[in-house]
This record gives C-alpha cells, structure tokens and sequence, in this order.
C-alpha cells in the first residue's frame, strides 16, 4: 500500500510525463516535415466530389493532417462544432459541405477538398471539460483527451470519444467497394488490427494497401509478426492485399490523380503497374 506522500510522488511523475508528451507532439510542427501529409490529402481529398469522402484514421495525437489541410484550404470534418469554443459532437460526423452559387438554388453539389479525420486515441489540442470535450491550444496533462501509451490503452478505447471513433473505423471496414490504404501502422494494437484481418475475411469489395518502408523486410523475415504473417498468407491465397516498400512520403508522391476513375480502379492501376 502508498503513503499519501508516495502516492503524490507517483501522481506527480505520471503528469510531469504526460506533458512532456505533449510538448513532443507538438513541437517538431514545421512546413518543412509536412511535405508528405500535404501531398497525400492534395491527391487524395480532390478526388470525384460524387464519391465518399476521404476517411483518415489516426492513432497519432499530433496535429500534421489538420496543419498540412490549413496550407492547403482543405476543409476537416472531425467531430467538433464549426464556432468557438469547439465541442465535440459525433454527429458532426454525418454533416457535410455543398456549394450553392445563390440562396435560391436548389441544386447542391459536394464542395472539394473536404475530408473526415477520426482520431483514434486523442489528440494533443483536446481536453475533457466535465462531460464535455472541447479543442484547446494547451490542455492541462492531468485533462488531456489521450489514450497514453501504457497497459490499460485497450480498455480505455471503450470511453467516449474513443468508442465512437473506434466504432466509426469498424463501420468503415466493411463498406462495399472500398479501398484500406495502411502506412505508418505497425500492426503493434491489437484491438486495430484484428478488425483489419477480420474485415479481409467477411468483406469480398476490400482492397487493401500496406505501405511500408520495412515491408520487404517484414515480409521476408523467417519470423515475422503475427500480422504480417497473416496478410502475406492472405495475399499469396488471392486476397486483393498489395505491400509498398516506401515510407508514407514517398508513398503519397505514388498516388495518381484520382479524379478520372474511381478511387479504388486507379489505386489499383498503379500499384499494379508499380509491380509490373
């Protein structure tokens, strides 16, 4: 059993700790290290505005995507009200952005350059405020909306936000026709990567894209890891899995202009002239 005075120590250590991870996400932030988000939501996002939009799920709590969307005028919906101060509110997840040429029109048509960022452990700029979660600049450490890194992470992705985010990714895993473009995953949360296996099994539409600049390695390790091993299985027993040897910048600077066919055909094409 802690004393009191030991108890404080311990507290005292677990903040001092959570805002130095804080700080670390937030202040490598620069235009420079943000070449390959911006090339990635440039291709990505202003695809056909008839098709679904783009879905990015994260589990990093930096702010690359929203930064990288800001230079580029692109618009995020990520769950927060539109006015300040931000709040949080899953159902902004089901609007959307048209544009009308006057208050008369009755025609609508999906405004470009709008995507949905579903941040799956929290991010460095939310804070619990009572029920409430809301943006700020700098949270207190001690109310930082994130899932740290630490034993328990599982068991805390089933409290809110987390347990809509994680929802909505599973959703998302099953829709027909659509295509799971992975980078940056290192297949290490289990409870994020067995619904990846699971959706290859019982979706027949899923294409699945794995970018990784230790791909090859993984992939020809005599002991890989317990995922990898699986997809490499899937993939030679005919799944649509295809691996990338690159790191996501240099992945994204892969990624054709999306506008002619739909998302999913010219991935496709190119990965496969990439292998050819």
């Amino acid at each position: 059993m802690y004393t009191l005075e030991e108890n404080l120590k311990v507290e005292g250590f677990l903040t001092e700790a959570k805002k130095i991870i804080l700080n670390e996400c937030s202040s490598f932030l620069n235009n420079d290290n943000l070449e390959g988000h911006r090339t990635f939501l440039h291709r990505l996002s202003k695809r056909r505005v008839r098709d679904p939009r783009l879905k990015i799920f994260t589990t990093n709590y930096d702010l690359c995507f929203e930064r990288a969307a800001s230079l580029q005028g692109l618009i995020i919906l990520d769950g927060f009200s539109f006015v300040n101060p931000r709040r949080y509110d899953p159902n902004y997840f089901n609007c959307d952005i048209v544009r009308r040429t006057n208050s008369h029109d009755k025609t609508t048509n999906f405004l470009e350059g709008v995507f949905q960022l579903f941040k799956l452990h929290g991010s460095v700029n939310w804070e619990r405020n009572g029920s409430e979660i809301i943006e700020i600049d700098e949270p207190n450490p001690k109310k930082a909306c994130i899932i740290y890194p630490a034993h328990g992470k599982y068991q805390q992705s089933y409290i809110q936000p987390h347990l809509e985010l994680f929802s909505r990714y599973l959703s998302s895993l099953r829709e027909p026709n659509t295509c799971l473009i992975i980078s940056g995953f290192g297949f290490n949360d289990d409870h994020l990567a067995e619904p990846v296996i699971s959706a290859i099994d019982t979706n027949p539409h899923l294409k699945v894209v794995i970018a990784d600049q230790f791909a090859e390695k993984q992939l020809e390790a005599d002991k890989p890891s317990k995922y990898w091993e699986k997809l490499k299985e899937k993939a030679l027993a005919g799944e649509d899995i295809w691996f990338i040897n690159a790191s996501f910048q240099k992945f994204a600077q892969l990624i054709p202009n999306l506008k002619a066919l739909t998302s999913a055909q010219q991935l496709e094409r190119t990965i496969k002239d990439i292998s050819s």
